[in-house]
C-alpha cells in the first residue's frame, strides 16, 4: 500500500475547519477538527471521545490553522460562579422570551375584540 502525505494547503481546501466544545473527564474543553460537514465533524467528535461528550455543536470557521489557546481549569468556587452565571443569563431570556409572548397574547386580544 502506498503512503500519500497530505500538505495543510490540501487540507484546507478539501475538509472544513470545525470548532466544538466537548466535555472530557468532567472538563469542557474546546476543540478543533477538520470534516466535510457538520454531521460528519459531530461523528467524528462523538466518535473519539464518546457519545453525549458535545457541549456545543460544531461550527465552521474561517482561521486556517490558528492555534487555540489553552485554559487553565477552573477551581470549584469558579465553576460555581461561572454556572450561576449561565443560569442568570439563560433566565433573564426566558424572562425577555415571556414578556414578549404576553405583550403580543395581549395585541392579538385587542385585534380580536375591535373585529368582534
Amino acid at each position: 500500500m502506498l503512503g500519500y502525505r497530505i500538505s495543510s494547503k490540501l487540507i484546507n481546501m478539501i475538509m472544513n475547519k470545525y470548532i466544538a466544545s466537548i466535555r472530557v473527564q468532567g472538563q469542557i474543553v474546546k476543540t478543533a477538527v477538520f470534516a466535510d460537514s457538520t454531521t460528519h465533524a459531530r461523528l467524528i467528535l462523538e466518535y473519539q471521545f464518546g457519545i453525549g461528550c458535545i457541549v456545543s455543536s460544531p461550527s465552521p470557521t474561517n482561521e486556517a490553522l490558528a492555534t487555540i489557546k489553552p485554559q487553565k481549569p477552573m477551581n470549584p468556587a469558579q465553576t460555581r460562579i461561572a454556572g450561576l452565571k449561565r443560569q442568570k443569563e439563560a433566565v433573564s431570556q426566558q424572562l425577555k422570551t415571556e414578556r414578549e409572548r404576553q405583550k403580543i397574547s395581549r395585541a392579538q386580544q385587542q385585534i380580536f375584540k375591535a373585529h368582534h
